[in-house]
């Protein structure tokens, strides 16, 4: 079992001193968040909460996720990057190759470019991107990427984005994994065709049927179902290491969470929340290494 440290809605200017926390805590990864803006009104209720408001206040930072990954790779050595969520449909494609294989090629590999379809009609609008085909458009365009991403020259024709012969470097020094995150239908079987699936908050009996549910659907589409593959949800209910162990046990290969929160309140002065995440790192996941070692 794996820990991922979420980073949406924290100050820009506590990201470098958390990504050194996190790396030193025993974390795996750094999760980072992305909206290109945050409109002050909209139509399109947010769905992931019951009454469709959004879980955020309109002063939080939104920093681009890859110019962040970027830059919080040179002050790590160990801690990896993934979105989550990135909603590629909302950019062109190219762009997006661009900016995930830099960052990819930054931090030495580091990267996993966690990819949704997005919620928010009005920010598709405000990009002039289509909404209404914005999941074709995401299978199509990670397709896409993952040619222009390999070594050498990239030809594509699709039904939306095609390129004459051409070449885009750095090149990324591998492969970069992708996951997909969503609670749908589509979601879990374009999740189930890709590296990994990335959630929202769950319990772990919630989270251990969405593996096994996630694992049926690699078998569907003809995947190996030992080839590794990561299941990341934030566990609402996972308290002691032993909660952290079972989920693992179920499937689950990292967990994503604010650490401070269970310490201290969400708008915990920065040393409070440096505290935590060290408390964290001695308190839940060493322990959940040694009870699985």
């Amino acid at each position: 079992m794996d820990f991922a440290m979420v980073t949406a809605y924290q100050p820009i200017d506590q990201l470098v001193p958390l990504a050194r926390a996190a790396e030193e805590a025993g974390f795996r990864a750094f999760s980072v968040a992305d909206h290109v803006v945050d409109l002050e009104t909209v139509a399109t209720p947010y769905p992931y909460t019951p009454d469709g408001e959004r879980r955020w206040q309109t002063d939080v930072d939104w920093p681009d996720p890859w110019v962040t990954v970027g830059a919080l790779s040179q002050v790590t050595t160990r801690l990896q990057f993934f979105t989550s969520i990135y909603v590629a449909a909302m950019r062109n494609p190219f762009v997006v190759a661009k900016a995930v294989g830099t960052a990819a090629a930054l931090s030495g590999g580091r990267v996993t470019l966690g990819v949704g379809v997005g919620w928010c009609r009005e920010e598709f609008d405000l990009l002039e991107q289509d909404f209404s085909t914005r999941g074709r458009r995401t299978d199509e365009a990670l397709d896409l990427m993952r040619e222009l991403w390999a070594p050498g020259w990239t030809e594509f024709a699709g039904e939306f984005y095609s390129c004459e012969r051409l070449v885009m470097r750095p090149e990324p020094p591998g492969p970069i994994p992708v996951w997909v995150g969503g609670l749908s239908d589509v979601a879990m079987r374009r999740a189930a065709r890709h590296d990994g699936w990335v959630g929202d908050m769950a319990s772990v009996d919630e989270a251990i049927a969405i593996a096994a549910r996630l694992r049926a659907l690699r078998v569907e589409a003809g995947r190996d179902p030992e080839t590794p593959y990561d299941v990341v949800p934030a566990l609402t209910d996972a308290l002691r290491p032993e909660d952290f162990v079972r989920a693992f046990h179920g499937g689950v290969t990292m967990t994503m969470t604010m650490p401070w929160m269970y310490y201290c309140g969400p708008d915990a002065p920065l040393q409070d929340k440096l505290a935590g995440v060290a408390r964290f790192g001695d308190e839940v996941i060493a322990p959940v290494r040694a009870l699985l070692a």
